[in-house]
């Protein structure tokens, strides 16, 4: 990690949440299908969800709704899909998800050497927080932003440069952790570094083709000089 700052550690790293830190698509798709099932149709399947994470819930909804990965920006039925959605997800935020391999060990191994951590998320916050609560992860974080916590989300550059501006960091001592192009776009618009794992939600893309800073294969990469 110190490659990308000058032999030190950054002052600041971000994380996506959803495909980075843990893997939420068991619950999303247990509350994208009920929500399904309560409007009439067929179930999407975790598979199907899995490919349509990535961009927050709302474009999660319209995914399912129009069965595309481009759906139109206004759905017959939209509303009431999405606030269905929101009551099941709500229901079961961190009953099904897991972390990934690593991750708790790779945040306690920064906080220790004094890194400042934050999560920025296109979640909606009230999931973000509910979700970190549940793995008892929120006492590591600085700061919390998701999808809903400013004005722009990812990957436009403002929760990134919001996090920076609470952490008092800057974008040359900032590293940007996710898995999604989304991740990279932000990080990119925002002048820091940014890594990337290959295992989370990218729409069946190789993460490798968004061209991040580099690929790391486990969270304990970070652990490492």
């Amino acid at each position: 990690m110190q490659r990308f700052f000058a032999g030190k550690d950054p002052k600041l790293v971000l994380f996506d949440l959803d495909g980075t830190l843990v893997d939420s698509v068991p619950d999303l798709a247990q509350a994208i299908d009920r929500m399904l099932v309560e409007i009439d149709r067929l179930p999407a399947g975790v598979e199907k969800v899995r490919n349509w994470v990535g961009n927050g819930a709302a474009v999660l909804v319209k995914r399912a709704l129009s069965g595309t990965m481009h759906p139109a920006k206004e759905l017959d039925g939209f509303d009431h899909a999405y606030a269905l959605f929101l009551k099941f997800y709500a229901q079961a935020t961190a009953d099904k998800s897991e972390l990934y391999s690593g991750v708790e060990q790779c945040l306690k191994t920064l906080q220790a050497r004094g890194i400042q951590l934050g999560v920025v998320t296109n979640k909606p916050i009230c999931f973000t927080e509910t979700m970190l609560d549940g793995f008892s992860l929120s006492e590591y974080f600085q700061v919390v932003l998701g999808g809903d916590s400013l004005a722009q989300k990812k990957p436009e550059p403002e929760p990134l440069l919001s996090a920076m501006d609470a952490c008092d960091a800057a974008p040359h001592n900032t590293l940007m952790v996710g898995d999604s192009s989304t991740d990279v776009r932000a990080a990119r618009a925002a002048g820091c570094s940014v890594v990337c794992v290959p295992y989370g939600y990218n729409h069946g893309e190789d993460i490798a083709l968004a061209k991040p800073d580099l690929v790391i294969e486990n969270l304990s990469y970070l652990c490492s000089p």
